[in-house]
């Protein structure tokens, strides 16, 4: 199937549902609640993966590395909250910019595919 083909429209009603799930997943800190909305063959690139995993690429792929980072992540930081700002919505993709427990500002850039799974999720911190 070619990429186009994938990419779903997320300008519908389950956009925001996506975005609902993930807050109160990271916020409650239950693991597999965060991990419900993205697919197998997930990649992550961030500073905080460097930052935690010590790999200076910045990258996670496949669902059980990002596992195993999230699980770091809320090992390092017990206190981890999010407060989402605001959702922005693409046509196959979706931005959430949230303040983090320590008041940082971050926009995380998700792909979704035709299931409304995360795909893709690029980090930016302030």
């Amino acid at each position: 199937m070619a990429r186009t083909e994938e990419r779903s429209n997320v300008k519908g009603k389950r956009s925001p549902s996506v975005c609902a799930e993930m807050g109160r997943g990271v916020n409650s800190h239950k693991l597999d609640a965060i991990l419900s909305r993205y697919a197998p063959q997930v990649e992550l690139t961030s500073p905080a993966v460097a930052q935690l995993l010590g790999d200076p690429s910045g990258v996670v792929s496949g669902k059980d590395s990002l596992r195993r980072y999230f699980e770091r992540g809320l090992t390092a930081y017990p206190n981890l909250k999010f407060e989402l700002l605001e959702v922005m919505r693409g046509v196959s993709s979706i931005v959430l910019y949230y303040v983090n427990q320590r008041g940082t500002h971050t926009a995380e850039f998700m792909e979704l595919d035709v299931n409304q799974q995360v795909v893709r999720v690029v980090a930016n911190y302030s």
